[in-house]
This record gives structure tokens, C-alpha cells and sequence, in this order.
């Protein structure tokens, strides 16, 4: 009965929209959004990253990218859960992921303590009880020493459950950060039976009603383009220090056949466009509603969100083996 209860409400708020969400979350005018959505510009630029990082093998080149690049100020690592066959469920891939950042630290050299938290056990069902895990804590407690001014960056590359909840913990902290999320499809596409976004389809319905500044990096037809291949790999990532013959190693095991094959590395678009905005040319555009049916609907009253449009994967990966290489002969 308590589940019934809590599928209704989670309904009847989401079906009512924008008044009861405006009521729920606090306003933000659409000139401090925009403005807010605009590249930061100034370096390091303070972020938290949010991963199921065993999900597959793009999330650790995610966190190796944020952690090897001098203009962010990476401060924490969030583990998001997944199901897929990876994983039995999405504790078991919440738990797997913090692992996989565990081993990605410290080969890094970098010490978990204090950085890296487990998050969510489960996807999101009552909006009223949000999972109180240590990532969304951690996160709600971030942002509340941010500021409009010098907002948090949260890049997510996983399913939104853990920002989700700390929004939802804490609806305030909309204010103070900016979400860059890889998830969904584009909004011309049939569908966004997307991993990232149909996996929790109420963690995905909140960061597009809940009015935070928000960046989406759109999977198809965008981020699709971000490939590499085998001996791209073997040619810029071996030998480059314990870190990239790891990243080499789960790159090739990921596939026996590797003929004619490419890989997309989709997570790493998420960190490239706090690095770098014009590598990923983007538009504001109305935020959409989002359906039952993992589809998009469109009404232009609604508030502001930028969403990328296109992916230069060139300097991307140009930046990402250069930094890995000055690592390594450090």
C-alpha cells in the first residue's frame, strides 16, 4: 500500500508540473539562469563528478580526464548505481562503481578519504523520502557553501539519481550549482530510451522540471560521434604511467573483435565541456517535459536550459593525450 501511495504522489506531482514544482523549488529568474549557464571561464573551476563507473569502460576515462586537467578544481567523486549485465541491480552496480573509482585512485595516487562517496541504493520512487546517501549529503553540503556567483559544477554521467536526491533533500541548492549531465537523446529523436536517462525516469523528470541551470549533452545523435579506436589507444594511452596501460587494458577487453571496430567514450564529454564550451557548441533552448513513455513533449512557457548540438572530437582527445603524456613523464 505504501508504494502505491508513493507511485500516486510521485504522479500527481509530476502530472501537475510547473505549479506544483515552482511551489516545491525556489524561482530563479531566467536572466540569472542564462547567466549562469554561460561558460564559467574563470580556472579551476570547482566540480564534483557523478559516475557508475563499472558500468562500462567510458566513466574511467571520465574520471582520469577530470583529475589529470589543471583548470578543474575536482572535489569530490560521486558512485551512481546501475543495472545492466554488469551488475544484479542498482546496489550492486552503485557498489561496483565506487570500487572501480577506488582502483582508478590509486593508480592516480590519490587518496579516497574524503573524495570519493558511495551513492544511491536505489532509483528514485517517493519524491518525499529522498535516499539520504553519503554522495547526496555530500553534495547538498557543497553546494551550500557555493554561491550563483561561483556556482558548483556537477557533471553527471550516469543515471541522475544522486543529484536528484540531493535536490530533492535540499531544493535551495539550485541556486548554487550548475548540472552538466550526459543523458537522454536528442529532442528530435523518437525517443529517450537513453541508458543514463531511462533508468530513472523520475531522477531524469526532476532535473528537467526543477528548474536548475542546466547543460545537456544529448547521446543520439551527438555524443555518438565521440569514437576512438584500438590503435589510437595503443598509440597515445600505453605506456603513459599506470593509469593509461589500465585504461588501454579495459579499452581492449572490452571487445575480443577489434577489427573495423570504434568506441565511443561518451562520459568524457561531460568533464570536456566545463573544460572547454567551444568544443561542444551548444543552445538555449525551452527545457522539455518529459513522459511516461521516455519520450519528449514541448511547451515554450517553460524556463531555460542550454543542450549541446555537436561534438568537436579532434581537440577533445587531443587534450586528454596530452595531459595524460605530461603526467606521465612528471
Amino acid at each position: 500500500m505504501k508504494n502505491l501511495m508513493s507511485a500516486a504522489l510521485l504522479l500527481n506531482v509530476f502530472v501537475a508540473g510547473s505549479s506544483l514544482f515552482g511551489q516545491r523549488f525556489p524561482a530563479i529568474s531566467e536572466s540569472q539562469r542564462i547567466e549562469m549557464l554561460e561558460h564559467p571561464g574563470t580556472r579551476p573551476i570547482r566540480m564534483v563528478l557523478d559516475t557508475d563507473t563499472a558500468n562500462e569502460i567510458d566513466d574511467q576515462f571520465a574520471v582520469v580526464y577530470s583529475l589529470i586537467s589543471p583548470e578543474l578544481d575536482v572535489q569530490a567523486v560521486y558512485a551512481a548505481p546501475f543495472k545492466n549485465n554488469r551488475s544484479s541491480g542498482p546496489a550492486d552496480g552503485m557498489e561496483k562503481s565506487y570500487e572501480e573509482i577506488l582502483r582508478i585512485l590509486s593508480r592516480l595516487d590519490k587518496s579516497p578519504d574524503g573524495f570519493a562517496f558511495k551513492g544511491s541504493s536505489r532509483y528514485l520512487t517517493d519524491v518525499e523520502n529522498p535516499e539520504r546517501s553519503p554522495a547526496a549529503l555530500d553534495l547538498v553540503a557543497r553546494a551550500r557553501k557555493s554561491s550563483p556567483d561561483d556556482p558548483l559544477y556537477v557533471a553527471a554521467v550516469g543515471a541522475i539519481t544522486n543529484v536528484s536526491n540531493a535536490i530533492l533533500i535540499d531544493p535551495s541548492i539550485i541556486r548554487n550549482i550548475v548540472v552538466v549531465w550526459l543523458g537522454g537523446n536528442g529532442h528530435n529523436w523518437p525517443h529517450q530510451r537513453e541508458f543514463n536517462f531511462r533508468q530513472d525516469l523520475n531522477a531524469s523528470r526532476v532535473i528537467f522540471d526543477c528548474g536548475v541551470p542546466f547543460v545537456q549533452l544529448p547521446c543520439t545523435p551527438v555524443v555518438t560521434h565521440f569514437t576512438t579506436t584500438v590503435p589510437e589507444m595503443e598509440r597515445y594511452v600505453a605506456g603513459r604511467g599506470a593509469i593509461g596501460d589500465y585504461l588501454l587494458n579495459i579499452f581492449k577487453e572490452y571487445r575480443k573483435d577489434h577489427f573495423g571496430w570504434s568506441k565511443v567514450l561518451w562520459d568524457m564529454t561531460a568533464v570536456a565541456w566545463i573544460i572547454n564550451d567551444k568544443w561542444l557548441p551548444s543552445d538555449l533552448v525551452h527545457s522539455p517535459i518529459v513522459t511516461d513513455n521516455y519520450t519528449f513533449s514541448f511547451d515554450k512557457s517553460r524556463h531555460l536550459i542550454r543542450t549541446v548540438n555537436f561534438v568537436q572530437r579532434d581537440p577533445i582527445f587531443r587534450d586528454f593525450f596530452t595531459k595524460l603524456d605530461k603526467r606521465a613523464k612528471k
